[in-house]
């Protein structure tokens, strides 16, 4: 062959895919609340890429197959969700798969681990409903959003110990781009009582089924009038005005969490206020939420 067929060739890209494709690189985990986010350095052209298959286990030494394939992705990143409030230790690996099907050598076995939610290490000092991924304890669940403004008027206002989340707790809270809401803000009041004030930490953990997935804007957090804080929410799956189980297989529902410390100069003996307003964006679906000290 020619130097100059050689150099065609090189330039056509033949030379690499006659090698595979390339493993992946500088494969990492980040730990959150219920879920590990992997990413790594990919070449997407040497030869063309089709997809990442994903592979992961619970115990260290774990083999590539079926059994461990966690997911297929186009892009160079992954997210291992749905695991709950408990820590979760879990070896990965990533293949690179080529248009022609070629496989790469998998990557060196990752060690990650979720983080473990205040619902777990923490003590429950007001909570409603259950954190397991489902709405379906709440009112008007799981796909009643449509009698949102004859139910809830003037949004949800619960009172820890006295109202029910099957009748007083909608599962969903509206945004000012609902139409079906009346495209207008909402608010939703969260009301619990402490003997006294905490000398520890006191958590809100704020659990969320799914989220609209272009808008679900932001809530703002105020506690007995103090703003806590304003926190832009993920893009969900937007089925979880219609489904409430994201704990089913291949469900499209997105869960996401949102666990912050209270401000203890804000907390007061009696009666607390909290209030969840929805003043950007559309709806989110809740799971469950509750407040907590160590």
């Amino acid at each position: 062959m020619t130097n100059t067929a050689v150099s065609r060739r090189s330039a056509l890209g033949l030379g690499a895919a006659a090698r595979g494709p390339r493993p992946v690189e500088r494969l990492r985990g980040a730990g959150e609340i219920g879920r590990v986010r992997l990413s790594w350095k990919g070449e997407a052209y040497e030869p063309l890429v089709d997809h990442y298959a994903v592979y992961g286990s619970r115990s260290r030494g774990f083999e590539i197959g079926p059994a461990t394939l966690l997911g297929k992705t186009v892009y160079t990143y992954f997210l291992h969700d749905r695991m709950g409030g408990r820590r979760q230790d879990w070896y990965y690996r990533v293949v690179t798969v080529d248009a022609a099907g070629n496989r790469s050598r998998p990557t060196a076995e990752l060690a990650a681990h979720s983080a473990e939610s205040v619902t777990v290490s923490g003590k429950p000092v007001a909570t409603v409903g259950s954190f397991d991924h489902k709405t379906l304890e709440l009112a008007l669940a799981p796909a009643g959003y449509a009698q949102y403004r004859t139910r809830f008027p003037n949004g949800v206002d619960y009172t820890y110990g006295t109202s029910s989340p099957g009748t007083d707790w909608s599962y969903i809270q509206p945004g000012p781009s609902d139409s079906w809401a009346g495209n207008k803000a909402s608010r939703t009041t969260f009301r619990f009582p402490l003997e006294s004030v905490p000398t520890a930490e006191t958590w809100l953990a704020i659990w969320l089924v799914d989220t609209h997935a272009s808008i679900p804007g932001t809530i703002q957090l105020a506690l007995n009038g103090t703003p806590v804080r304003e926190v832009k929410l993920e893009n969900g799956g937007t089925r979880g005005s219609l489904e409430g189980d994201a704990t089913l297989p291949s469900t499209p529902l997105k869960p996401s969490y949102v666990e912050l410390a209270l401000p203890l100069s804000a907390l007061k003996a009696g009666e607390n206020v909290l209030t969840i307003d929805k003043q950007i964006g559309s709806w989110h679906a809740f799971d469950a939420l509750g407040v907590f000290t160590p």
